[in-house]
């Protein structure tokens, strides 16, 4: 990463640190973007500044407990205040693609579970129409080719093209926090998705998936002129 993008990344991240509180209940996302807001987070935390976080990953988590950001489980704390995390692509209505760090389940039970979402990500990451970054579909490992053939069978009924592949790390299957495996799915473009999205959740082998809509409230976007605040409306 070049520092001018991380440049961004912070600004971003500190754009949204001005909306935590004292007291708040946050969710804490998961990526490169994220990790800058746990970072500034960690020092108004050393100085006095009282929260209590719900990790999205176990990624995320380590970097909390070795910054001294005090952590919760949604299980002692169900209900959220706010979210902040990243994003791969932001599209029209702040429709979202997320996953790439793997983390996509945990980062929508998370989301859901809070009142209010705000994505943090620098200007490369807005598009005009979804899926030029490969779709990541969280998959159970039972009966998985019968599951990328249901997936096949959906793209093509929405005429949508392009391979899946299984995520792979180090020559080995990539296997999420929660012990699932992840499809990938290069589609180029998804016209309408939330169409897609009601289709993968009638799968019975798909667990989740990277379309995250009707979620964020709001998002902070770096760019050259500085930090811009774009509404989901």
């Amino acid at each position: 990463m070049s520092e001018d993008m991380r440049e961004l990344k912070i600004e971003a991240a500190r754009a949204a640190l001005g909306q935590v509180t004292d007291g708040m209940r946050l969710g804490i996302g998961t990526g490169s973007t994220a990790e800058e807001f746990v970072r500034l987070l960690a020092e108004r935390v050393e100085n006095g500044f009282s929260v209590i976080g719900v990790p999205t990953s176990e990624r995320t988590a380590r970097l909390c407990l070795e910054l001294g950001v005090p952590l919760t489980t949604l299980d002692d704390t169900p209900a959220l205040d706010l979210t902040i995390d990243g994003a791969d692509e932001i599209g029209p209505g702040l429709s979202l693609v997320k996953g790439g760090g793997g983390a996509l389940l945990r980062e929508k039970i998370v989301a859901a579970a809070s009142a209010r979402m705000i994505v943090i990500a620098d200007k490369s990451k807005m598009v005009e129409t979804l899926g030029q970054f490969p779709l990541p579909i969280e998959v159970n490992a039972f009966g998985l080719r019968a599951t990328v053939l249901a997936i096949e069978g959906v793209a093509r009924e929405l005429g949508l093209k392009g391979p899946l592949a299984i995520r792979e790390k180090a020559g080995e299957s990539f296997v999420t926090d929660g012990g699932h495996l992840i499809v990938d799915a290069s589609f180029g473009r998804i016209p309408d998705p939330r169409a897609l999205a009601n289709a993968l959740n009638a799968i019975p082998g798909v667990v989740e998936h990277g379309l995250f809509l009707d979620l964020a409230d709001t998002a902070y976007i770096a760019g050259d002129g500085g930090v811009r605040a774009v509404g989901a409306v």
